[in-house]
């Protein structure tokens, strides 16, 4: 192995520690979270995409979990900040931490693939560009990687919180 070699995979290393790091952190955050809010609940870590992810995982039916995502994913939203901030604060770096309650997000990535391929046929039957509804970062994201699967480019116009993702026809 040459230098390079050995210090890319040195670097490859630290990365993963430091996204597992990241995860510890914030399982042990959202286990205090959870017996303060008397809710039963399982964490599982991974690493994924370059990103910590970390998901509650209901060990007894979920109902209660569904507390913990809200409308929308409006209370998942607030909960995934808090739990990066809690994880900034004992590393002192920005953290791009995933956090997923009961599969929710995995649930919400399925169906918003989906309506990003269904608009991305739309543009490129009609040749028109189609302006879909306000979406969060999270939501955008996985729309524009389901447009660019399709073959297509896609663009977010407007301001927070009424941004929105623009398909364009090829």
């Amino acid at each position: 192995m040459t230098e390079g070699t050995t210090s890319a995979a040195a670097e490859g290393a630290d990365a993963l520690s430091r996204l597992e790091q990241e995860g510890e952190i914030a399982a042990d955050y959202l286990e205090g979270l959870l017996d303060i809010a008397d809710l039963d609940g399982d964490i599982d870590m991974d690493v994924e995409a370059d990103r910590a992810s970390v998901s509650i995982i209901s060990d007894a039916g979920g109902r209660d979990l569904q507390k913990l995502v809200g409308r929308d994913g409006e209370v998942l939203e607030a909960l995934q900040e808090l739990t990066r901030l809690a994880v900034h604060r004992e590393t002192g770096d920005r953290s791009r931490l995933m956090l997923d309650v009961d599969g929710y997000r995995a649930n919400k990535r399925s169906e918003l693939s989906e309506l990003g391929a269904k608009a991305a046929a739309e543009a490129r039957s009609s040749g028109e560009p189609v302006k879909m509804k306000p979406m969060t970062p999270f939501e955008r994201k996985v729309v524009h990687d389901a447009v660019k699967a399709a073959g297509l480019r896609s663009e977010s116009e407007g301001e927070e919180p009424q941004r929105f993702v623009v398909v364009l026809p090829a």
